[in-house]
């Protein structure tokens, strides 16, 4: 799955895997919602192998879940993050690897992999964010255009994503320790 986070076919649109506070098309306000979770939705079937990866951020782990999933004696869904146009990356398209490496270095895009035929399934392979998280936004004209038009929507959503992004790496990183 290419997740480039809003409807890239249709001219940016808004959709549920678009992150709290993302000014797309149909929220120029800033998306009020949180993106819908395809990873853990697919692991709590038990028998899928769900992976999540980013090129840019580690190329050897996107090799290894390929690979892995390949080799899995059943479904499998590997899960990409994608930046797109819609996202204004402020350096421009030709520096996307950069970004993807800077979404796990902020821990807005965690890499995993689970394969339910292992003793211990789950492995985290992202480190502790070693950027700030809305130092991230800021590189993205879908985040840093909530600062100029709605600035109370953008201290708000940015906090909440913030909060729920390092949440999700404290229960990723449980989930690894705990098997």
């Amino acid at each position: 799955v290419i997740d480039t986070e809003v409807y890239s076919n249709t001219g940016g649109q808004s959709s549920k895997s678009t992150p709290i506070g993302a000014v797309a098309q149909f929220c120029a306000s800033g998306k009020t919602s949180y993106k819908k979770d395809l990873g853990s939705l697919m692991m709590s079937y038990g028998n899928v192998y769900v992976a999540q990866v980013a090129m840019g951020a580690n190329p050897n782990q996107l090799i290894k879940a390929l690979k892995e999933a390949e080799e899995y004696n059943g479904p499998s869904i590997i899960i990409a993050y994608t930046p797109c146009t819609a996202h204004g990356i402020k350096r421009g398209m030709a520096y996307v690897q950069n970004e993807m490496k800077d979404a796990v270095d902020a821990g807005y895009w965690h890499l995993y992999r689970y394969n339910p035929q292992l003793e211990k399934p789950f492995i985290l392979d992202s480190k502790e964010p070693s950027v700030e998280f809305e130092d991230f936004l800021k590189g993205e004209v879908r985040y840093a255009s909530l600062y100029r038009t709605f600035p109370e929507n953008a201290e708000k959503y940015f906090t909440m994503g913030s909060k729920a992004a390092r949440e999700k790496f404290e229960k990723y990183d449980h989930m690894t320790k705990n098997q």
